[in-house]
Formats: C-alpha cells, sequence, structure tokens
C-alpha cells in the first residue's frame, strides 16, 4: 500500500500554515452549515458581555470576532485536525467566579486575563514535560464526575436562579421550546432510534442548536417575546473601543491575588480540555480506517502549544475563558463522517475543516443583517446553551459513579464546587474522595490515546454525537474490550464553534 500523503502546506515549527483556496479547497456544504450554524451560537456570549462586563452591543461583537478567528486559526494557522471550540462545562463555572466574584467591568476582566493566562502557561507546561496524560489519569473518577456535575449546577442555577429575571423571565415561552427541542433531538432516547430509522430526523438533529434556535425566532415575535428590528448594510466592529476596555494592556494586569484565584479553575478546565482531545482523537481514527489516501498528523503536542498561544492571544488583547478549547465535537464528527464518504465527497480532511469555519474569514461579524436579526435571540441562545450543559455534564457525571458512596460523594463535590468558591470546592472534593471512596483512579481511563506521535490506524468507534460541543469522559467500555465509551455534550462553545 503506498504511503498517505498529508495535505501540504507551510510549516513552521511544530505547525503547519494552509492558505485557504491555495492548500484547503472550498467545500460548500460545510461552508453553510458553519455559516448557519455558527452564526446562531457564536454569538451567545454577547448577553454576558453587555450585561456583566460593560460593553456595547457593537463591540462585544468585536470581542466575538476576534474570538472566532483565534478558533479559525487552530485549524488554518496551526494545522490541527480538529473542529475548534469552546471549553463549554467550564462556562458555568467561569462565569460564577468571575461574576460572583468581582463587582465592576474592569476586574472582571482582569480576572478574565488571569484565567486565560495561567491556563495557557499550564497547558504549555503540561504540554512540553508530557505531565497532562499523567495528570489526568493520576485524578480519581468520582473527583472528575463531582467537577463535571458541579459544572451542571452551575449553569442551571445561572439559568434559573441568578439570571432568570435578565433572560428566561423576559422569554420564557421562546427560551423553553427552543430548549426542549434541543434536549430531545440530542438526548431523547426515543429520538435517538427515530433517528437511526428516518434520514429527514438524522439531519435535523445534525444541525444541533440551530433546530432549536429557528423555532423560537419564529415562536417569539408571535407571543410578544421576540421583537425584530433588522437594519441592511454592513458594520465594522468598534475593535479599539472593545480593546480599551477589555485588554489588561490598558485596562491593566489583573493582581497576584487574582492569579492564584485562578489556579484551581484552570486545573479544572484541563481536566475536560483533555477529555475533548481524547475523544476527538477517537473520532480521527476511526475515520481514518476509511480514508487511507490521506494521513493525518496528530500530534499531542502540537495541541497543547497551539491551545497554549490561542490562550495567551486572548488573555492579551480580547479575554474571555474559556472560549478557546480544542474540539467542538459535533461538528468534528459532522465533518469526519462526511471525509470518510471518499475524495469525491471531501478531497481532504483539512478542507473540509477550513470550509466550516468560513476559511478564517469570519465574515458574519460584518453583516449588519445578521447582527440585527439574531440580537433579539441572543439571550435564548445563551440560555439554551447553558441548559443543554447542565443537561449533558449531570448526563456525564452521574455515569460515572460505580457505588451509592461514589455517588454521593459526587453530588457533594458538585454542590461545593456550585456553590463556594473554586479553591475551597476543589479542596472539598480532594477530601471527601480520599474519607469516602479513597482515591478510585480507573485502571484504564484513557485507552486510546497518542503520546504526541502520528497514529494512522486503530479500533474506536466514537459514540453517536451531533451536537454542538461537548464535554466527555472517556472510560473503558465494558462491552467491548479496548473501546472507549464517549458521552458528549451538545452546546455552542465557542464564537466559532462549541
Amino acid at each position: 500500500m503506498a504511503e498517505r500523503q498529508e495535505l501540504a502546506g507551510w510549516r513552521w515549527g511544530p505547525f503547519t500554515f494552509r492558505v485557504p483556496f491555495y492548500h484547503t479547497r472550498l467545500c460548500w456544504s460545510e461552508f453553510l452549515q458553519g455559516l448557519l450554524v455558527s452564526a446562531a451560537t457564536g454569538l451567545a456570549l454577547i448577553p454576558v458581555m453587555t450585561a456583566y462586563f460593560g460593553l456595547s452591543f457593537e463591540e462585544a461583537v468585536a470581542l466575538s470576532m476576534v474570538h472566532a478567528f483565534l478558533i479559525a486559526s487552530a485549524v488554518i494557522i496551526f494545522g490541527e485536525p480538529y473542529a475548534g471550540g469552546w471549553i463549554t462545562p467550564a462556562l458555568p463555572l467561569i462565569l460564577a467566579f468571575v461574576i460572583g466574584g468581582y463587582e465592576d467591568p474592569s476586574s472582571r476582566f482582569q480576572a478574565m486575563t488571569a484565567l486565560s493566562l495561567v491556563f495557557a502557561l499550564l497547558v504549555f507546561i503540561l504540554g512540553i514535560t508530557g505531565l497532562g496524560r499523567r495528570f489526568v489519569i493520576w485524578l480519581p473518577d468520582t473527583l472528575k464526575a463531582g467537577i463535571i456535575l458541579g459544572a451542571a449546577i452551575a449553569a442551571l442555577k445561572r439559568v434559573f436562579i441568578d439570571d432568570a429575571e435578565r433572560f428566561l423571565l423576559e422569554q420564557p415561552i421562546a427560551t423553553t421550546l427552543a430548549c426542549a427541542i434541543c434536549l430531545i433531538f440530542t438526548f431523547s432516547v426515543p429520538m435517538q432510534k427515530l433517528k437511526a430509522r428516518n434520514r429527514f430526523f438524522f439531519m435535523v438533529g445534525a444541525l444541533g442548536l440551530l433546530p432549536g434556535f429557528l423555532i423560537a425566532a419564529m415562536v417569539g415575535p408571535f407571543v410578544g417575546e421576540v421583537s425584530f428590528d433588522i437594519q441592511w448594510g454592513f458594520v465594522v466592529p468598534p475593535f479599539a473601543e472593545a480593546f480599551a476596555k477589555a485588554s489588561p494592556l490598558v485596562n491593566g494586569w489583573p493582581s497576584m491575588e487574582m492569579i492564584a484565584q485562578s489556579i484551581p479553575l484552570a486545573l479544572i478546565a484541563y481536566i475536560i480540555l483533555f477529555g475533548d482531545i481524547v475523544t476527538g482523537n477517537e473520532v480521527l481514527r476511526d475515520g481514518m480506517q476509511t480514508r487511507i489516501d490521506e494521513h493525518i498528523d496528530i500530534n499531542l503536542n502540537r495541541t497543547h502549544f497551539s491551545l497554549s498561544i490561542r490562550n495567551a492571544l486572548m488573555g492579551i488583547f480580547a479575554p474571555f475563558f474559556p472560549t478557546q478549547g480544542a474540539v467542538w465535537t459535533g461538528v468534528h464528527v459532522i465533518v469526519v463522517q462526511r471525509w470518510k464518504q471518499g475524495p469525491q465527497a471531501m478531497g481532504s480532511l483539512h478542507s473540509g475543516l477550513a470550509s466550516y469555519y468560513l476559511m478564517g474569514l469570519p465574515f458574519i461579524y460584518f453583516l449588519l443583517p445578521l447582527l440585527t436579526g439574531l440580537k433579539p435571540l441572543l439571550g435564548i441562545a445563551l440560555s439554551l446553551t447553558l441548559v443543554l450543559t447542565g443537561f449533558a455534564c449531570a448526563y456525564i457525571a452521574m455515569s460515572i459513579p460505580r457505588d451509592n458512596a461514589s455517588r454521593g460523594t459526587v453530588v457533594l463535590i458538585g454542590a461545593a464546587l456550585a456553590f463556594f468558591e473554586p479553591w475551597i470546592g476543589l479542596l472539598i472534593g480532594v477530601v471527601a474522595t480520599l474519607v469516602m471512596v479513597g482515591w478510585d483512579r480507573s485502571p484504564d481511563p484513557i485507552p486510546h490515546d497518542w503520546h504526541g506521535g502520528n497514529e494512522r490506524d486503530g479500533h474506536g468507534h466514537p459514540s453517536d454525537v451531533f451536537g454542538c460541543a461537548s464535554v466527555v469522559l472517556v472510560q473503558p467500555d465494558k462491552s467491548k474490550q479496548g473501546h472507549i465509551r464517549a458521552i458528549n455534550n451538545p452546546v455552542r462553545g465557542d464564537s466559532n464553534g462549541r
């Protein structure tokens, strides 16, 4: 068999820059999906930025565009073989820490800077030393599950209690419809069976958040919860004004206290991130068994370095953690599935990924009709993102414990992380795990993983995932020795991918 060929590009260090339309080709199917789904989900954090961080709508759009560009750079500039996204499950814990712990927009942006830079340094150190994999293996299952359940509780608390008057109670019918539709298409057991038999429902489910979002947009005006004021033309986001409010170069650098308080959350985010990377590798491994014509370079060190650079740049120019993660699992699965259909469907995986991220040119942020049309729906998008994150994290967390003592401890850890300061919650988690269940590490927590090298074949089979973002805790599948059981969470997690 001939040696697999990797798509050409310009090498710089461990990275590969593939110029759109030169090295990569436009894939219309992925391009149009990216346009619709990214537009529907990429602006979901704007209500938070305008409500708690002192930004105008236009300034929040400018920051979102920077986040979108950095996510697209993972594919185009750094040569990563994953569809990038947010570290979505960490988002509710981050918002609780930043919004609940600091009173004014300036200090909240400084806290976001601290989180971004601490995380960037942590990822760099764990990547260059190879300690990341050992760290995740060393953690006990009960503590991992408690961290994920804490994210679930924090997400639902923000929707139903903390921000209820600001978002949910302002648009209760439209928000409830959107959440119900997305929950059913993503998690309902009867719907999964129907999707397996009916291609229409399968395709609707593959759109992630978009169906629920569109239903809310159609029903909202009829019940008086949504009022559109669509304007025509183009807009240039006010980058200078947004930079002046958000960047530590103008706003000021975080204090040492902020940096110290950020460490526990950075560790929590890394635990979630590593699970996403392993799942992304499993999806690629499955596709590479079919596409024997193209070599995909999977390199954990490169992934860690690119994540470190992206988070450092975000922390300096547009701080809003955790919008720079590694894998938007739902999109990653969709693109890889079409890549598996052969060169006639998608010449190169990198072409499909670059097309989904609009070839690195997030021009949707310049289109005034799109921005003004989405503006009254952004509160719904945020609530939808957090509800799905909460459901999925709870779904995952409660599947991990193996006995009643572990289940009770997981709930205790989750509540501690959701209601107390991160370092207190993490301390309670460690102590509770040791006292109640012991340091219950799984004997084989990451059965399929690469140690920084290239992998060309394998046996992994990803689960049926078609959401918008995911948190995954990987465990051995008891029914198939050596296979992975990955449970995925659909949500928007990034500014161009969640």
